[in-house]
């Protein structure tokens, strides 16, 4: 993960993750995330500018304009999508003095010539798809595949990113599974607010009527993970956060991600990044 201060970008922190593992390792070579990032309370404007890969750009709040080539200025605000593509000049971003929260994804692969044939004829037009709770679980759960920089968490979001694409696209065609897809989502939004203080599955269960076996089969479902092995990745990437962020000691850290024995955290940290929290904190 790189998580950094630009403030020609932005007056916050921003967050890019790019694909660790060789394109070669992966097994799904049709479409491949190159790149995730979230750029929030972005305020630079771009013009002319040019792009190697697709990209996929959906705007959570704030406003401002996009023109692809020749074509018209079209509004964007909150919860716009658009694209980027090889072969052609770029003007966006929010207006002077305004300002946007961008999440964006660059992808590679000839499935992107697919979607262009089929669903997703118009790439240089701003699409508006709405905000709803659920979209923000989703872009989590691509975000903590790609920084895994496993293989096959990069082949599944890159899957992820494609089926959360066409529900955008096509909503009529989430129609059959509405409640049972809104209840997971509802499940996973609020598994990924274990980040903080102890995680107690069992009252989780208990707030939305499921057993723990199917909660586990969920968990594995939507993010390949065992579910002890999410939660302790969900807090290993926010203390990453309050590592970079902090002057906060490991210890007190520790304590508020819910772990009492700062050496297990310690281990688990070293584990999931591969070096101790403080030489994290301290390298990065």
């Amino acid at each position: 993960m790189t998580t950094y201060m630009d403030y020609t970008i932005s007056p916050k922190r921003i967050r890019i993750i790019d694909r660790k593992v060789d394109g070669s390792k992966l097994h799904l070579k049709s479409l491949s995330i190159v790149s995730v990032g979230h750029l929030p309370n972005r305020t630079l404007y771009r013009r002319e500018a040019r792009f190697q890969h697709f990209a996929v750009v959906y705007i959570d709040g704030g406003s401002g304009t996009y023109r692809a080539g020749s074509g018209e200025n079209q509004a964007v605000r909150e919860g716009s999508l658009f694209f980027f593509y090889p072969g052609e000049v770029f003007d966006y971003g929010p207006e002077p003095g305004g300002y946007w929260d961008e999440y964006y994804f660059t992808i590679e692969g000839p499935r992107i010539g697919e979607w262009l044939s089929t669903w997703l004829p118009e790439p240089g037009s701003v699409i508006q798809v709405g905000t709803d709770d659920t979209r923000h679980s989703r872009i989590s759960r691509i975000f903590l595949h790609m920084e895994s920089g496993a293989a096959s968490q990069v082949d599944r979001a890159s899957l992820l990113l494609e089926s959360l694409l066409y529900d955008l696209m096509h909503p009529a065609s989430r129609e059959p599974q509405r409640d049972h897809a809104g209840h997971a989502a509802k499940v996973m939004d609020e598994l990924s607010e274990a980040a903080i203080g102890p995680f107690d599955a069992r009252k989780l269960c208990e707030r939305h009527h499921i057993s723990l076996s199917t909660l586990r089969r969920l968990v594995a479902k939507h993010t390949g993970y065992p579910l002890n092995e999410y939660v302790h990745r969900l807090k290993i990437a926010e203390a990453k956060n309050i590592l970079l962020n902090t002057d906060q000691p490991v210890k007190s850290i520790a304590a508020a991600l819910g772990y009492t024995d700062v050496f297990y955290f310690s281990r688990l940290f070293k584990k999931y990044v591969g070096v101790s929290p403080l030489l994290f904190r301290t390298t990065v």
